[in-house]
């Protein structure tokens, strides 16, 4: 189990999406949203920015929205899904996204103005998932992507119960997100780094199971789609899936197996010639963290070098935190091994 408490896991992960919000790598986003379903023409329908890699899977194709519904997304980030279900519920339909972050709701915001939006079609509100600021029965579908596992494992079962609370009879739960294929080492679970990037976080098949069917839910199907989740590690900034050993600069390489630098988060490293916000938090840094005992691509024993410059000594790179003992290291560097992109389908009757 986790021994942080749940307000420092809050506070790593609204550090971390803040920082997200930031990304302007269209190419990064493009890449991993059509490794997990995403078409080109979905693509071409939201605004630009809207996407930002954080995708595991695609809760869209998992339900069909029919015009006229009220579609809630939780966890909706910049908008990215919550501009495609507008498309499908449209003008006399409702899609709505709740975000606890307030640099993503001001993204999605922007975005929404940029297209026009009424306010009737499309809104964003400000709200955690465990307590959704809504009225009961308000909607015929809940979506969520890659956002579940992100929540603190004993607060989980208050998203569900909150999904059933909202829905409507007859509303279906939509969800894409990452789930442990066997239970994770407690190293990797205790990981900040792995935990903000949607890895450490992740729950079993037979939680996700028991949590819907505890709030009520019924005809519950959880699916492993196959995906390789290894995309967030080896995609850089133009969207090319080079591995850890891009060329420096090229933006989005992330700490191998923990979801850390700019994992599922998609947050891009910062070119050389950039010292704004890190992967991680909004801190000043150089194009990585500095601090490194190994650099993206030399081993791990040489500990001079930072992803894009030179740095001091110290304990973690861009690509592998050195705190973790080599083996366990090695363990997690493919991360399909551990986890998987799930998609889970539930009705409230």
């Amino acid at each position: 189990m986790d021994t942080r408490d749940t307000s420092q896991i809050y506070e790593e992960v609204a550090k971390h999406y803040s920082a997200a919000s930031q990304t302007t790598s269209v190419k990064y986003g493009e890449t991993v949203a059509k490794s997990f379903g995403y078409t080109e023409e979905e693509l071409a329908n939201i605004p630009e920015g809207a996407n930002l890699g954080l995708s595991c899977g695609n809760p869209l194709a998992i339900t069909s929205l029919r015009e006229g519904e009220t579609v809630i997304d939780l966890g909706s980030g910049a908008g990215f899904d919550v501009f495609l279900a507008a498309t499908r519920v449209g003008p006399t339909g409702r899609s709505i996204g709740i975000d606890f972050n307030d640099d993503m709701l001001s993204r999605a915001n922007s975005l929404k103005a940029s297209r026009g939006f009424p306010d009737s079609q499309v809104s964003f509100i400000k709200g955690s998932i465990t307590s959704i600021p809504l009225e009961a029965e308000t909607a015929d579908c809940i979506i969520s992507n890659c956002v579940i596992n992100l929540v603190p494992e004993a607060e989980k079962p208050l998203v569900f119960k909150e999904m059933h609370r909202v829905l409507k009879s007859g509303g279906r739960v939509a969800v894409s997100d990452i789930l442990a294929k066997k239970p994770l080492p407690e190293k990797l679970r205790n990981d900040i780094a792995m935990y903000v990037g949607c890895i450490a976080g992740a729950s079993e098949k037979q939680q996700y199971e028991g949590w819907l069917k505890e709030a009520g839910f019924e005809q519950v199907l959880i699916q492993d789609t196959g995906a390789d989740i290894n995309v967030y590690l080896d995609t850089d900034e133009e969207g090319n899936r080079g591995g850890c050993c891009a060329p420096p600069g090229t933006g989005a390489v992330k700490e191998a197996a923990t979801g850390g630098c700019c994992a599922p988060p998609g947050t891009a490293v910062k070119k050389e010639e950039e010292k704004a916000s890190s992967c991680c938090a909004p801190k000043k840094t150089e194009c990585a963290p500095a601090a490194a005992s190994s650099s993206c691509c030399k081993p791990a024993a040489e500990t001079t070098t930072s992803c894009c410059k030179p740095v001091e000594k110290k304990e973690s790179s861009c690509c592998k935190p050195a705190a973790k003992p080599e083996a366990e290291a090695e363990k997690t560097e493919d991360l399909n091994e551990w986890v998987g992109s799930y998609k889970i389908y539930a009705v409230k009757n």
